[in-house]
């Protein structure tokens, strides 16, 4: 596989000016309502402090946990926001209004604080994934950007997790970007790939703003626009004189092994030993594998490594590795770039206090509960949903840490070693049965006492209040 190297420059969408930033905010990327209900509040002097809490309600069918993703952007989003001139006046147009009925919004910027869970961290259902404090108004305008970031980064991060596991120690590898719902999309994939610890993306971007390895063979095309196999892959070797991945099945795959084989013997031991390979695309890949093996082993080639892709995601890795197939790396593209059996996540961001005030929502199936919350991991495991300013329970570790002040970053950028050193201690941790790729079991987080008393008492009091409408 020919590798790039990845040279790291500035981390995904770090501004290096307060000017820049100001530019790479994006105030109208957002859903009307939210403008709508912050003229509202504007209007009406409801400027107090508001917490607004992001869960996912529950875990997608075949999902024994989470990955939280996404709070990188999330925060690069809130530091740059600012509303200019231009936004009042998209904000206008949409709403078909003058731009002096929206004059209370000219200049509005983010200066609350927000509590997160670390990217990298393994999540249940219910548990807070970010918690935003901030005058009315501003944590409720950056509801969908948020929201967006979160949910579609946590569930591609949570997918590629399980990649991961499947493929119990052989490399994965991302060749997304192709299939993704857009560039952005396909940059967010390759960087929750890393995340959790892919060994490399074909996405030349995210390889080189992230500085994680860049990987990629050649495509059917290259091969056909040759007068044969052997032509291909003696003239991709003159372009790239090591390592290289000849993609074996185009025509006849056995037939295309054998001429791998052969070129790569001439080429010498630099290449044909300095980590080169073949790549199977279609077929039976666990069979082609085997018979793949067995040609190049016969051929002195042992160490010539085989590539497999087409298709992939952790069902069919786990198939692969459990029937002994011997394939040394994986390459997942579409189903895991767009999470393709759980696209989305059923993510919340609820208003759970206001000016001091506990609020929650009664509604069938989606109640939420009162007050700012913090989530407590015990040794063994297991969580425990409670209030922010409870003390944890013994032994016990808070997963919400404060990552913005005053609509400022409380430190630096978290790196994506970070981010893979607590996927994987939070991964071996977690119970086995969660961590199975097929018919998984979610642990369930419970909820503290004094949590548990706020909830009753805030619907007693909203029931009482009700009755009395």
């Amino acid at each position: 596989m020919v590798r790039a190297p990845a040279v790291p420059t500035k981390a995904w969408g770090r501004p290096d000016t307060a000017e820049e930033a100001t530019h790479m905010s994006d105030a109208t990327t957002t859903d009307l309502y939210e403008v709508t209900m912050v003229m509202s509040y504007l209007r009406e002097d409801m400027t107090a402090p508001a917490t607004f809490s992001l869960f996912a309600r529950d875990l997608p069918d075949e999902r024994g946990f989470l990955v939280a993703a996404g709070l990188e952007p999330a925060l690069d989003y809130l530091s740059g926001l600012h509303i200019g001139p231009e936004d009042v006046e998209a904000f206008a147009t949409a709403l078909h209004r003058p731009p002096e009925d929206l004059r209370h919004l000219l200049g509005l910027r983010f200066t609350g604080d927000v509590r997160a869970v670390p990217e990298g961290r393994i999540v249940l259902a219910g548990e807070p994934l970010l918690e935003v404090t901030a005058p009315l108004p501003q944590a409720q305008l950056v509801e969908t950007f948020v929201l967006n970031q979160l949910n579609h980064q946590t569930a591609a991060a949570s997918k590629a997790a399980r990649c991961v596991i499947a493929a119990a120690g052989h490399p994965v590898v991302d060749f997304s970007l192709r299939r993704t719902h857009g560039p952005q999309a396909g940059f967010a994939a390759a960087r929750a790939g890393a995340m959790v610890g892919f060994a490399g993306t074909s996405n030349v971007a995210a390889a080189t703003e992230l500085g994680i390895p860049a990987v990629g063979t050649m495509a059917h095309s290259y091969i056909e626009a040759f007068a044969d196999e052997e032509e291909a892959f003696r003239a991709f070797a003159r372009a790239h004189p090591g390592p290289v991945a000849f993609l074996v099945d185009t025509y006849d795959t056995e037939e295309g092994v054998r001429t791998a084989a052969r070129v790569l013997k001439e080429l010498g031991p630099r290449v044909s030993e300095g980590g080169s390979g073949i790549r199977l695309d279609s077929g039976d890949l666990g069979a082609l594998a085997a018979r793949a093996r067995a040609l190049l082993d016969d051929a002195g080639l042992p160490r010539v490594g085989i590539i497999a892709s087409g298709g992939l995601d952790e069902y069919a890795i786990e198939d692969l590795v459990r029937s002994g197939a011997p394939v040394d790396t994986y390459a997942v593209g579409t189903r895991v770039g767009v999470s393709a059996d759980a696209p989305y996540l059923d993510t919340a961001y609820k208003l759970v206090e206001y000016d001091g005030r506990p609020v929650m929502k009664l509604s069938s199936a989606k109640a939420t509960a009162p007050g700012r919350k913090q989530v407590f991991r015990g040794p063994e495991g297991a969580d425990v949903i409670g209030l922010a300013d409870e003390q944890p329970p013994d032994g016990a570790t808070p997963l919400l840490e404060t990552v913005m002040r005053n609509g400022r970053r409380t430190g630096r950028r978290t790196t994506l070693e970070e981010c893979r050193e607590r996927f994987t201690t939070d991964l071996d941790a977690l119970p086995p049965q969660a961590r199975r790729i097929r018919e998984p079991v979610a642990p369930r987080a419970t909820v503290s006492g004094p949590l548990s008393t706020l909830t009753a008492r805030v619907r007693h009091h909203i029931e009482e209040q009700v009755a009395a409408a």
